[in-house]
């Protein structure tokens, strides 16, 4: 799992434990909760008026009118009102609220965070990019063990099954004149790298050995050893990258360059050699 991943994955972590929690205090204050309405003391407001009173203005006599006397102002006339939405804020609703902006922002940020991976180019190392996976001789070793048998080897950080393939077969073929194929020099058997990805809705394909195949678990689809459609509802072949031999002998998977080929009108390998796995 890389940084990116793990921060997300924190992230989101952080994000769930605050929203139980808020949860949490907002289930206890129970369903039948009420607004927190303070009681008016006429005691406390005289003592108060009495203590903050503003000073006395008085007025010229003349302006003065005998029979119209002045009402006094009280407290409560001093007082603002409140609108019942205003009054109506509480304690249930302000923690429901803050659970979901946290939950939100949360959500956004995670989401922000997995575009910019996907779209933000991967200076080095890593799927989507050039993969080293070791050394060309041992691999194909691994691949063609040597008593007639195929065993397809994964590379997990490619994301890759790799797989044998004979340079007499290309011309004709679906691969023909494409960069699939590597380590044939010298009349040796070359490689080529299937992505692991079904073409129809993207599970992860396995290798069938009974049948000599890969086949899809999620809608059977299935495929010869050299990824070439045989049955089901995938489209096309199973896409596969782009390989090169370096200077040291070793096999490169070029993860960013994704090869799709049509479906195979000739077939360059039997199947089913084999009862299915499905």
């Amino acid at each position: 799992m890389d940084a990116t991943a793990i921060f997300i994955t924190a992230l989101i972590a952080v994000g769930v434990v605050v929203a139980a929690g808020v949860f949490a205090v907002a289930w206890r204050r129970g369903p039948k909760a009420a607004p927190i309405v303070g009681e008016f003391d006429p005691e406390a407001a005289k003592r108060d008026a009495s203590t903050h009173a503003p000073p006395e203005v008085v007025e010229p006599e003349s302006e003065l009118v005998a029979d119209e006397p002045h009402e006094p102002i009280t407290i409560e006339d001093r007082r603002l009102p409140v609108s019942a939405e205003d009054l109506g804020v509480t304690r249930r609703k302000f923690l429901n609220r803050a659970a979901l902006g946290l939950f939100g922002i949360g959500f956004l940020g995670a989401l922000g965070i997995q575009m910019l991976a996907f779209i933000w180019p991967k200076l080095k190392g890593g799927f989507g990019s050039k993969v080293v996976a070791g050394r060309l001789d041992d691999l194909r070793n691994s691949v063609v063990p040597g008593d007639g048998s195929v065993t397809p080897v994964f590379v997990p950080e490619a994301q890759a099954w790799l797989v044998p393939m004979e340079e007499s077969l290309l011309p004709g073929s679906s691969f023909e004149g494409l960069p699939v194929v590597a380590g044939t020099e010298g009349g040796n058997t070359g490689l080529m790298a299937l992505w692991q990805k079904c073409v129809h809705l993207g599970c992860r394909v396995p290798e069938c050995e009974s049948s000599q195949g890969f086949e899809c678990p999620c809608h059977g689809s299935k495929y010869n050893y050299h990824g070439e459609y045989d049955s089901g509802p995938a489209p096309r072949n199973l896409d596969r990258f782009a390989l090169e031999v370096d200077n040291a002998g070793n096999l490169v998977i070029d993860t960013g360059t994704v090869l799709e080929t049509p479906r195979a009108t000739v077939k360059t390998i039997a199947y089913p050699q084999g009862p299915s796995c499905l």
